[in-house]
C-alpha cells in the first residue's frame, strides 16, 4: 500500500493536464511571418511572437508544479487524529 495524500495529488494531476493541454493549443498557433511585410506588420508579428513565448512560458511553468505537486503527494504523510504523537527521549548520561 503506497501513502498517498489524494488531494494533493489530484491537484497535481488537474494542472499537469491543464499545462499540458495550455501547452499543446499555445504551441498550435505560432504566428508566421511573411517575406515584404509593412513595418506595421512587422511590429505586430513581433509582439505576437513574444506573446505566444510568455504564454508558452507561463503554462510550462503550470506543467512543472504540477509534475511537483505529483512528486510530493507520494511522500506526503496526513497526520491521523487517534495517532499518539512521537516524542524524542533525552538519553540518561
Amino acid at each position: 500500500m503506497v501513502l498517498v495524500d489524494k488531494r494533493i495529488l489530484g491537484g497535481g494531476m488537474a494542472m499537469l493536464v491543464v499545462g499540458l493541454v495550455l501547452l499543446l493549443l499555445i504551441n498550435s498557433t505560432v504566428p508566421v511571418g511573411q517575406a515584404g511585410m509593412t513595418e506595421e506588420e512587422i511590429i505586430d508579428f513581433l509582439i505576437k511572437e513574444q506573446e505566444n513565448k510568455d504564454m508558452n512560458t507561463l503554462a510550462s511553468i503550470l506543467t512543472g508544479v504540477g509534475f511537483l505537486l505529483v512528486l510530493i503527494s507520494f511522500g506526503a504523510r496526513r497526520k491521523s487524529k487517534g495517532s499518539p504523537k512521537k516524542e524524542e527521549k533525552k538519553p540518561t548520561t
